[in-house]
């Protein structure tokens, strides 16, 4: 009988996961993935879709035709229970799944495993901020749908702005520990730029608000680049780009609550403020798949598998300690919980410790970005937790791959305006994502790794990976060759 490895989510890393397991695996092992949506969505092009210069379905495509093409078994469903012992009546290890498909909507199911990946990834916790998000005052990019309607709210300013109104446009988090600070990044010159190209840019006044200490933070404690012989820091490379753009910017921020029209504001100082606007398009903190876990008496064991956050502890160091304490070595590296045939990639491992230095308003507030884990890395986690469980059904005694963000780099292009002739781009790259300040004392990074400019070159560049990555995820021929 073969083996059957279970995964959970069919993002980035959960698609990639699948998709290495079955061109690695004999035909006797299964491979299973439950997620509840159909569809696949390449994310990072989901700012071009806000500002109306893609259609949804240029970012999507449907699951269920590709994995069956390709061997994998899919249920449309959600994880709402792991057994990681089986029950007294169910030997055998578990997941529980709530079926989302429209014939079974609701319907329960025990799905057995002999390998589990939790690659739920994020549960965007709108929530958490009184009045932030679709349907209520603000817009996001977070999916292809929420940026469809932001699309059309842009539509609507811009038609204002035609008939001499001046809006004011934010961009930013929508929480004191939200991550994902490049999304906002990114779609905030995105925006400026498409303001200029539709010939209204005179009548917006555009603001970024951010959680950061400092522009270019971005969740990893800020980095310094080398460019053109010098070394330059984040914020400065940050700073310089948003001023040539008219952007105004406000940091060390947490998002209290929002209003129409208006957003109500602490800082680290402690001070409340409101910033005004026409149309604000914030992202939300991040939290884990809210999944529960249970032992063979059907005791409630979450705590054990799932850190407060929801996200999964895996073979990291969690224990607490002073910020200037912890390090580089303390992140995890094979992502295996303390069940050893249970994993986690992507967005649903929990992080350790924040990288960006933690800090708190006087009232307790906490305003600093979380650690991001998304792109690059989470589909690098992903494939090596899927080469690991390939060579333990072959045998191995243990996870025999290790892809530690302290350990890993990672490549950023970001647009900065989507144009073949005069669009530009933000290229990046950085290493180790994590900074380890034993091995790099200095800044905690290598700077013969960790570089960036600004130019034409790299949007064209982004234009080639929104292709090349959508041909990957669809699985056509030579998929494999196109790197992480």
């Amino acid at each position: 009988m073969g083996t059957r490895v279970v995964v959970l989510g069919s993002g980035i890393a959960g698609h990639t996961a699948a998709s290495f397991l079955r061109k690695w695996l004999p035909k006797e092992h299964e491979v299973f993935v439950v997620s509840p949506k159909p569809d696949y969505n390449w994310i990072p092009s989901n700012i071009w879709v806000g500002v109306g210069l893609l259609r949804a379905d240029q970012v999507l495509f449907a699951l269920p035709p590709v994995y069956e093409r390709f061997g994998i078994e899919y249920r449309q469903a959600k994880a709402v229970a792991i057994h990681p012992e089986g029950a007294e009546e169910l030997p055998g290890a578990f997941v529980e799944i709530e079926y989302t498909s429209p014939e079974r909507q609701g319907q329960h199911e025990r799905v057995r495993y002999d390998f589990l990946i939790n690659a739920t990834g994020p549960k965007l916790a709108f929530e958490a901020t009184p009045g932030l998000g679709p349907g209520k005052h603000t817009v996001s990019v977070c999916t292809a749908d929420h940026a469809v309607e932001t699309s059309k709210q842009l539509d609507e300013r811009v038609a204002r702005m035609r008939k001499g109104e001046r809006q004011r446009f934010v961009v930013g988090v929508g929480h004191g520990t939200s991550t994902c600070q490049g999304a906002a990044f990114e779609y905030i010159v995105n925006l400026e730029f498409e303001l200029r190209a539709r010939g209204v840019r005179e009548m917006a006044d555009v603001t970024y608000l951010t959680n950061e200490f400092e522009l270019g933070d971005f969740g990893m404690g800020g980095l310094h680049l080398r460019q053109g012989g010098y070394v330059t820091p984040s914020k400065i490379f940050t700073e310089s780009l948003f001023a040539e753009r008219g952007i105004d910017w406000v940091t060390r921020s947490h998002v209290a609550k929002i209003e129409a029209g208006r957003i109500f504001t602490e800082t680290l100082a402690g001070e409340e403020r409101e910033v005004a606007f026409d149309m604000a398009m914030l992202l939300p903190p991040f939290r884990g798949a809210a999944l529960k876990a249970f032992d063979r008496r059907g005791q409630d064991i979450t705590s054990r598998l799932f850190a407060p956050s929801g996200f999964m502890k895996v073979d990291a160091d969690y224990t607490p300690r002073p910020y200037e304490a912890w390090r580089a070595a303390d992140w995890p590296r094979t992502y295996q919980t303390e069940f050893k045939n249970v994993f986690a990639a992507g967005i649903a491992f929990a992080p350790p410790h924040p990288v960006s230095v933690p800090r708190q308003s006087p009232k307790g507030t906490n305003i600093t970005p979380s650690p991001p884990r998304t792109g690059m890395p989470s589909a690098t986690i992903a494939k090596a937790v899927a080469r690991s469980i390939v060579d333990m059904i072959h045998g191995a005694e243990a996870p025999t791959q290790t892809a530690s963000m302290s350990e890993m780099g990672a490549a950023c292009v970001a647009s900065a305006g989507a144009n073949a002739l005069t669009g530009t781009a933000a290229s990046i790259t950085v290493f180790p994502i994590v900074p380890d300040f034993e091995k790099f004392p200095a800044y905690g990074r290598d700077l013969n790794q960790t570089f960036g400019e600004i130019g034409l070159a790299g949007h064209w560049i982004k234009i080639l990976l929104h292709h090349l990555f959508l041909h990957k995820a669809r699985l056509r021929p030579f998929w494999s060759l196109i790197p992480e």
